[in-house]
């Protein structure tokens, strides 16, 4: 019978029309109005940066926009043929709805992205951990893992810096990560995650369990902020590859390290050793920010310490791929046996779930 697939339709456009008022669209594309207004103006691309900085603004949030209306119209134009079909239709139709539904839950996840900074761009460093070479593979494997997921979810991922392994893999990675609420959807990734599978690095294929570390921070304003430059350690250095193959021809990387907490930032996507610098010098700020009101304290001055580190017993998730397939988030519980999938970047069931942990604990 059609009725079931008809009530099931209403209900889900009942949903999408609800959260659409909830997310004030109508707020977005006004957004979007003003932002194609000034980028119409001739005058503007006299600063290319701003321009271009705002043309991507604009190109992100039609995508935005374009998710949510296009799912209302796929919604409504099921519903209406729905409402004149055959009862012969009901197998291509439940299918129709669960693929919408489906899709309906993705959007939906925006619902739940209340925080603060939760629509800021989102800063994300994956350090090796426990496991040599294996762990640096490791790395590199989540490093790819969130790139994927980037490009599945309208994301935007943008490796603004990375240190190879001399044998395989890297040892830490920073990706810059933009769209609409980039670091609210990634912000529960923060943490050590576990890998256990055969080293394809051990002669014998011996089972190895490896760590790195996740950190997520939201790209935060440095207007507001001071930092001590006798607290800071500027390097520059000549970008290399694997084995320390030279990937650049000048020494326009930057490594900055804020002494008090020994945490550092290389960078070296750009050309010009000034620009580099101006990214690591934001990203640490916005890295200070970020430690400073989760430690509640007064000023960046007063932090100190290293931040956590990947090895046992710290893992917010662990991927097993030997003797078994698992992936399980130990927070949520949240689980699959296709691992394969999860590395390919389908993580939105994990960050879901993440979500809706910190919603029923609000």
């Amino acid at each position: 019978m059609m009725k079931p697939i008809i009530e099931k339709l209403t209900n889900l456009l009942e949903e999408v029309n609800l959260a659409i008022d909830q997310i004030k669209l109508a707020d977005d594309k006004k957004k979007l109005t003003d932002l194609e207004n000034q980028i119409a103006n001739p005058k503007l691309w006299d600063d290319r940066e701003n321009a271009e900085k705002l043309t991507i603004q604009a190109s992100e949030t039609g995508k935005y926009i374009e998710s949510w209306e296009s799912l209302k119209s796929d919604i409504s134009s099921l519903l209406d043929i729905a409402q004149i079909s055959d009862e012969k239709n009901t197998t291509e139709f439940e299918a129709q709805y669960q693929d919408l539904k489906s899709r309906a839950e993705k959007t939906l996840i925006d619902l739940k992205l209340s925080g603060e900074n939760d629509d800021k761009t989102a800063i994300l460093q994956i350090s090796a951990g426990v496991g040599g070479v294996d762990a640096m593979d490791w790395a590199e494997m989540l490093m790819n893992m969130y790139i994927k997921y980037a490009n599945k979810s309208g994301l935007k991922a943008e490796l603004v810096g990375v240190s190879y392994g001399e044998e395989a893999g890297i040892k830490s990675a920073t990706l810059e990560i933009t769209g609409k609420f980039a670091y609210g959807k990634l912000k529960g990734e923060k943490g050590v995650h576990r890998l256990v599978r055969q080293s394809p690095y051990n002669a014998k294929n011996l089972r190895q369990t490896s760590f790195a570390l996740v950190d997520v921070i939201p790209e935060i304003s440095q207007e507001k902020l001071e930092i001590n430059s006798d607290d800071l350690k500027i390097d520059t250095f000549r970008a290399s590859g694997h084995g320390g193959q030279s990937v650049n021809t000048t020494d326009s990387a930057v490594r900055v390290t804020h002494l008090p907490t020994s945490i550092t930032i290389s960078i070296q996507n750009e050309r010009s050793q000034l620009k580099n610098k101006q990214k690591a010098l934001s990203i640490l700020s916005s890295k200070l920010t970020q430690l400073a009101r989760e430690q509640k304290l007064a000023s960046i001055a007063e932090i100190r310490g290293k931040l956590t580190s990947a090895n046992w017993g710290d893992q917010i998730r662990s991927y097993v791929l030997h003797p078994y397939t698992l992936v399980k988030d130990h927070r949520t519980g949240q689980q699959t046996s296709a691992a394969d999938k999860v590395l390919a970047g389908d993580i939105e069931p994990f960050i879901e779930a993440y979500l809706n942990k910190l919603v029923s604990r609000g």
